[in-house]
C-alpha cells in the first residue's frame, strides 16, 4: 500500500490480548496487533500529539505488563485535563481505540463481562500526562511526554506560516508535510527510548 510516509510502518506495534473479541469470534484467541497506521486513519491525522499519545501507551503498557500481553479493556486510563482542553481529548481518543477504555460511551459487557465504559478520566488530581492503572494487580505508572524536546526543522514555521495563510506553493505544501513528518518519525522512532521525550515512573500505591 502507498499514499503514506513509509515510517508508519517501521513503528513499533503493541500486541494485546482482547477477551471481547475471542468471545465474539473477531480475532482468533483474541490476538490483536495495534499499529500506528490505523491509528492515524481513525485520527485522521500523523502529529506530534497523535504519536505522543500512540509512544506513551506503549511504554505503559510495557511497564504494565512486563512478562504478558496487555489486556483490552482491564486498563483504567487518566489524565488531568479536562476533555476539552488543548488536545486532551485527541490523546483520549487514541489511547482508547489502543486500549478499549473509554468514559460512559463505550461498550457496557456482556453478561457483567467485557465492559469498556467508565475506565477512562479526565480531571483526575495528577501531575503526569496520562496515568494508566492495570487493574487486575493494581500497578499504576504515571507516563511523562514532552514532544518539545524533539527539534522541528527550522524550514517548518515558516512553511506553516505560508500553507496556513495559503499562500504556499505546491512545491512548498509538499516540502511542509515532509518536514511535519520527519519530526513524527523522531518521536516515535529516533527518540522513542529518550526518557526526556516520554517517560514512565511506576507509582506506589
Amino acid at each position: 500500500m502507498s499514499g503514506y510516509p513509509k515510517f508508519f510502518d517501521e513503528v513499533e506495534g503493541i500486541d494485546l490480548k482482547d477477551p471481547l473479541s475471542e468471545v465474539l469470534g473477531t480475532f482468533e484467541n483474541g490476538l490483536v496487533k495495534i499499529k500506528y497506521l490505523p491509528i492515524v486513519k481513525m485520527a485522521g491525522h500523523s502529529c506530534p500529539t497523535v504519536a505522543g499519545a500512540y509512544l506513551m501507551t506503549l511504554k505503559a503498557l510495557k511497564a504494565l505488563y512486563p512478562d504478558s500481553l496487555p489486556v483490552r479493556g482491564e486498563i483504567k486510563v487518566e489524565f488531568k485535563e479536562d476533555e476539552s482542553d488543548g488536545v486532551a481529548g485527541v490523546i483520549g481518543s487514541v489511547i482508547s481505540n489502543i486500549t478499549g477504555a473509554t468514559e460512559i460511551s463505550g461498550f457496557k459487557g456482556l453478561g457483567g463481562k467485557h465492559s469498556r465504559n467508565n475506565l477512562m478520566f479526565f480531571n483526575r488530581d495528577i501531575n503526569s500526562s496520562a496515568r494508566f492503572t492495570r487493574l487486575d494487580t493494581g500497578k499504576v505508572v504515571d507516563v511523562f511526554y514532552d514532544h518539545r524536546k524533539v527539534p522541528g526543522n527550522p524550514l517548518m514555521q515558516e512553511l506553516m506560516q505560508k500553507v496556513l495563510g495559503g499562500v504556499a506553493t505546491e512545491e512548498e505544501k509538499i516540502s511542509f508535510g515532509k518536514l511535519w513528518q520527519e519530526r513524527v518519525k523522531k518521536i516515535l522512532i529516533d527518540f522513542k527510548d529518550d526518557e526526556e521525550v516520554c517517560k514512565v515512573v511506576e507509582v506506589v500505591v
